[in-house]
């Protein structure tokens, strides 16, 4: 993914350890102090298994990889970090190390790519470039599978960053984990419909939840 604020924690663990583990994981400059950061209540994520042809590009595949628990050996999982691919666990095809924004496989190559909570890690500014490679690399009629946060409004100006505990319910297996970032005040469900828009996708399916969303765009023929 994209520079991650901090690595994935459990959920049972004491908010203390969760500052001191995301105070650890980053640089100098990056380091919140104490009192920056928020705990958003815990997010329950019910991610099925869904019909995929061909092979499934996953963006930001490192980590828990969720992805590639799900669809095993038809992911090509991506990731900006060689070590969160090589920690990730399921079975995917295959782990590239890749920036999203300059994807290196040839045009209309997948029918399927998925986003899980790695948009929350990509600058805003990066956004619509990943659309639109991700738009160049799928076949027509392709789909596009998203899941990310909606973040939180500083109510508390002092508060820089969040963290995310997350349940992601599997088919027969349920993850602990959770995620930190900075708080990209504003960034919801809208932000990315307007980008799916401009670059060309079609919404199949959306569907809001309590601070984090899921949609599946399809891209024109």
């Amino acid at each position: 993914m994209f520079s991650r604020m901090n690595r994935r924690i459990g959920i049972e663990a004491a908010i203390g350890i969760v500052l001191l583990a995301a105070a650890l994981l980053l640089s100098a400059q990056e380091r919140p102090k104490p009192g920056q950061i928020m705990v958003h209540p815990k997010l329950d994520v019910a991610v099925p298994d869904f019909p995929a042809q061909g092979l499934v590009l996953d963006i930001g595949g490192g980590g828990a990889g969720v992805i590639g628990r799900l669809k095993g050996k038809q992911v090509v999982a991506i990731d900006l970090s060689k070590d969160e691919l090589l920690e990730a666990p399921g079975e995917p095809l295959i782990r590239i190390v890749m920036d999203a924004r300059d994807l290196k496989f040839l045009d209309k190559t997948f029918d399927t790519a998925t986003v899980f909570f790695t948009f929350m890690y990509i600058a805003p500014a990066d956004h619509a470039k990943v659309f639109q490679e991700i738009h160049r690399v799928l076949r027509p009629g392709g789909r596009l599978l998203i899941w990310d946060v909606v973040f939180p409004p500083k109510a508390d100006p002092g508060k820089l960053y969040v963290m995310y505990p997350l349940r992601i319910q599997l088919p027969g297996k349920a993850i602990s984990t959770g995620y930190g970032v900075k708080i990209a005040e504003g960034q919801g469900a809208e932000h990315f419909l307007e980008l799916a828009g401009a670059t060309g996708f079609e919404v199949i399916a959306r569907n809001d939840e309590s601070g984090w969303f899921h949609f599946e765009l399809r891209k024109g023929s």
